[in-house]
């Protein structure tokens, strides 16, 4: 049997996968249309299976990588959500004090691939902590669609007090200068975002196709920020022009990017949303904006 491309794929369905992923539809729904769209090799089973995220053959940084110490920790989040799990990584060389990187999930927890994109930018010279705001409930149930159920649970309010709580925990970390700043996808870019406008010393901000904040909580901002978005993800882009109108009113270094004829969640290379091209060109961004904005001391 040919095996299924990117191109084989209809830009109906990856908008019904976008649907889906955000809790517009539930899995039932997705399932009964997904089906119009299985013809001749195009079988349900096989669409399903082809937009699933691939985990295994999809880690660039493994857990064991020999440059980096990687290991979960826990630490408190009292406003919220109490003990919160998260995955910790730093070099094993190059010093002992590390500008700090919060990275922060989508809407289903702390998966491979957010671990993953942890380890990238540790590797890049950066101590990370990538949290599991799943852990009240849990944790990362081991599969995104249950993840999705799981966080759907949990106030984004509260969960927003986690990822402040992450930024105390690494700020006071031994191993950290105190210099931090945060990337996050999908809802983890509205966390990014928010974590802007909630915490006056961040130093850089990369939020990837994220929900943008209100114009009051706009005017809070003082962190640089880059934004990084998908061009067919008008349901986040139409936010831009007003968030920017602010940030330019305000005088706060501000930059973003808008990834041409590419679905939003294109960073990550799990699924078949991935695009090559705009994920690396959008990672080189982020770790030059956090080089120039996150100070070795």
């Amino acid at each position: 049997m040919k095996k299924i491309t990117k191109e084989d794929i209809s830009q109906e369905v990856f908008d019904l996968y976008d649907d889906y992923a955000h809790n517009k539809i539930e899995r039932r729904q997705f399932i009964e249309r997904l089906s119009l769209f299985a013809v001749g090799t195009l079988t349900l089973p096989s669409l399903l299976s082809f937009m699933t995220p691939n985990y295994v053959d999809s880690i660039l940084i493994k857990a064991d990588d020999p440059r980096l110490d990687s290991g979960f920790i826990t630490y408190e989040s009292p406003k919220a959500g109490g003990t919160i799990k998260a995955l910790l990584s730093k070099p094993t060389e190059g010093g002992t004090s590390f500008p700090g990187i919060i990275v922060v999930h989508e809407n289903r927890g702390l998966n491979p691939y957010i671990e993953d994109v942890g380890r990238r930018a540790a590797i890049e010279g950066y101590i990370t902590l990538a949290p599991d705001a799943l852990s009240p409930l849990g944790g990362y149930p081991g599969n995104d669609d249950d993840g999705r159920e799981l966080q759907k649970k949990r106030s984004r309010v509260d969960m927003l007090q986690d990822f402040i709580a992450a930024y105390t925990y690494l700020k006071e970390h031994k191993n950290c200068n105190g210099q931090i700043g945060v990337v996050g996808f999908c809802f983890g870019g509205w966390i990014a975002n928010m974590m802007a406008v909630k915490i006056p010393d961040l130093k850089a901000a990369v939020p990837y196709y994220g929900g943008q904040p209100t114009a009051e909580e706009a005017e809070q901002i003082k962190a640089p920020i880059l934004a990084q978005y998908a061009g067919l993800d008008t349901r986040v882009n139409e936010g831009w022009p007003a968030y920017e109108l602010i940030l330019k009113k305000n005088n706060v270094p501000h930059s973003a990017h808008l990834y041409e004829g590419v679905n939003h969640g294109f960073h990550n290379n799990t699924t078949p949303r991935y695009d090559d091209k705009a994920a690396t060109l959008s990672w080189t961004r982020t770790i030059d904006f956090f080089k120039e904005n996150l100070k070795s001391l």
